[in-house]
């Protein structure tokens, strides 16, 4: 299980570090391509937490109210997180007169990526599916996010070498957080549903309020509008198709 939970960390790591280092090699990518990913990320986060995440979560001996309750904490906590940290998902740097510190960046995401590893953990402590679908999910969103992240510490003039070592460093906070809950497996084991609920929260706030709302902003010509809409549902039907194969 470990094995499992270290490997598919560390893969969805290196995944949501590949769209910063083509930004850093290409210097621009088309505003098109980002909404692209970020559209592909928004369908992938809604299908795995409604498809997978809320029903393991009402599968188990809590009622529904419960797990819903612990939903809306997700949702609630990254609102807060994101209002308090003055960290957001710059997606191709659309934000307007928001312009974060590279330090900011860095613990924002150093943050994030360690509940993406808490949240990765314990879905596989359910089951390998969950687990695996968990990990896409997350490497998914993290894509236009690092994209977003590399191109606030270009224009702030960052070195690229700079640029890559936080990243790696902010990185490893996931590991941190997965490891982590691996060992205290024992102790959280009745509380997984809850982490799982979170989980679907979180994906869903991250999604419903970053990510699409960044589609409406940014999509001006009706053709680009229908591509980032058929790779939005592209995201959710290979969700499933992802989640039915390993259910199977």
């Amino acid at each position: 299980m470990l094995v499992y939970i270290i490997l598919f960390t560390i893969i969805g790591s290196i995944l949501s570090l590949i769209g910063g280092v083509v930004l850093l090699t290409r210097k621009k990518l088309s505003d098109n391509t980002i909404l692209m990913l970020t559209g592909f990320a928004a369908g992938v986060l809604l299908a795995t937490a409604f498809f997978d995440l809320f029903p393991e979560a009402l599968e188990a001996n809590y009622d529904a109210a419960t797990i819903f309750m612990f939903a809306l904490a997700g949702i609630v906590s990254f609102f807060t997180f994101e209002r308090f940290f003055l960290w957001y998902h710059h997606h191709h740097g659309s934000h307007k007169g928001i312009h974060p510190s590279t330090l900011l960046i860095s613990v924002g995401d150093s943050i994030h990526n360690f509940i993406d590893g808490v949240a990765i953990a314990g879905a596989f402590l359910v089951n390998y599916s969950l687990g695996i679908t968990t990990a896409i999910a997350v490497a998914a969103h993290e894509i236009p996010q690092e994209i977003a992240d590399f191109s606030v510490m270009l224009s702030e003039k960052v070195s690229k070498r700079k640029i890559i070592t936080l990243n790696l460093i902010s990185a490893l906070a996931s590991l941190f957080g997965a490891v982590g809950t691996y060992f205290l497996s024992e102790v959280i084991t009745d509380y997984l549903p809850i982490i799982i609920a979170f989980t679907a929260g979180m994906f869903t706030y991250i999604a419903g309020s970053d990510l699409i709302p960044e589609l409406h902003r940014s999509s001006e010509k009706k053709s680009d509008a229908w591509q980032q809409t058929l790779v939005f549902l592209l995201g959710i039907i290979l969700t499933f198709a992802i989640k039915t194969m390993l259910h199977e």
